[in-house]
């Protein structure tokens, strides 16, 4: 008798989740009420993990891996589905930085990481009218370092194509509020709008509102979660703005290019906001803005666009946890993914699908266990 799956959340981590999953002999279904706020929905991603000074090699086994696991994802896609429009470009990245000896730092890294990750590909210092000549809007005095491996990324664009491919292969989407049911501590459904959906497995990646989902059947699980405001402006000339590189500053901005002259100026870390407040607000534009034409003044002449929300969750020791919950049977959690969302979300979901599956991931993932978002 096939088994029926059931995902909460149909973010970029439930989506991949449910994918993965949708591959296998077993029944899927995905709920997701589609907050306002959703991480995925604001978020536009840069994948490029090897030039970080995290020194954490959990996050970076997690988010190296992701990086690694795209195109095939990508190409499988496109292959299988006809999902051509995911967003994803292996457009390069310049790692910026106005000091010289930082530039070489970060050469340094990224060539100490080349030999376990070729997918890097070239690693180039380039001068400043070089940097200029790549991404034409920025200011004057920065060097950079070129990463030709990196790449960006449409968080929606993915996640609807990995839906709709989880759908073609026989998932069913529902939108709706969900409630777990349970006898003790067994998972034995989802109810969803008057209707009990019986399951064999529940995995939850409700993002920033999986621990209020979790607190309803008794679960203390601690996470919090961070606002981020967005802006997506529009340039008025003709340039080809779909190759351009993804920019990083040596701030916690970014600046990314994608077609049709669109740029995406990034993004606010908002701690301690009260509730789920999706509200654009008028100091959330002017720190994007004030930072976003300090490192690209040309942007000053762009036409505004539109302002996106979304709540990045993570844990206590900002790393993801992913797995069965301890002591319960037929729940699976995943969460925490925080502004690397992007970045590890697929891989995460690839993981997880096992897990669920009964299946030995590559990773030792006794290192992201869900225990510890339980003390």
């Amino acid at each position: 008798m096939r088994k029926t799956i059931i995902v909460v959340g149909g973010g970029i981590l439930g989506a991949s989740t449910a994918y993965q999953l949708s591959k296998r002999d077993v029944d899927v279904i995905v709920i997701d009420r589609q907050h306002d706020g959703q991480a995925t929905d604001a978020a536009a991603g840069i994948i490029c993990p090897w030039l970080s000074q995290r020194r954490n090699q959990t996050w970076y086994r997690l988010a190296s891996g992701g990086a690694r696991f795209y195109p095939g994802l990508i190409n499988e896609l496109a292959e299988q589905h006809g999902e051509h429009n995911t967003g994803y470009a292996r457009v390069g990245a310049l790692s910026l930085h106005r000091d010289h000896d930082k530039i070489l730092g970060m050469q340094k890294r990224a060539l100490q990481r080349l030999e376990a990750a070729p997918e890097i590909g070239e690693i180039t210092l380039l001068r400043e009218d070089q940097v200029r000549e790549q991404f034409p809007l920025l200011d004057k005095g920065y060097e950079a370092v070129h990463v030709s491996g990196a790449a960006r990324i449409d968080g929606r664009l993915l996640r609807d194509a990995l839906l709709r491919a989880a759908t073609h292969n026989g998932a069913i989407l529902l939108h709706s509020e969900a409630e777990l049911q349970h006898n003790g501590q067994c998972i034995t459904g989802v109810q969803v709008a008057g209707q009990f959906h019986p399951a064999d497995e529940v995995v939850v990646c409700a993002g920033a509102w999986a621990a209020e989902l979790l607190e309803r059947i008794g679960i203390p699980f601690h996470m919090h979660y961070q606002k981020a405001q967005i802006m997506h402006v529009q340039l008025e000339s003709e340039d080809d703005t779909g190759s351009w590189p993804v920019v990083m500053p040596p701030t916690d901005q970014y600046v990314l290019a994608f077609e049709q002259q669109r740029i995406v100026i990034g993004a606010t870390h908002e701690n301690d906001v009260p509730g789920y407040d999706t509200r654009v607000t008028p100091g959330g534009m002017q720190e994007v803005l004030n930072k976003g034409l300090e490192l690209a003044p040309a942007l000053v002449d762009s036409t505004f666009m539109e302002m996106r929300v979304g709540f990045r969750p993570f844990t206590a020791d900002f790393l993801p946890v992913f797995g069965a919950m301890p002591d319960w049977k037929g729940l699976f959690i995943a969460n925490g993914l925080g502004a690397s969302g992007l970045t590890m979300g697929p891989y995460i979901g690839y993981l997880l699908a096992q897990l669920v599956l009964g299946e030995q991931p590559e990773l030792p993932v006794e290192d992201y266990t869900v225990a510890k978002a339980l003390v």
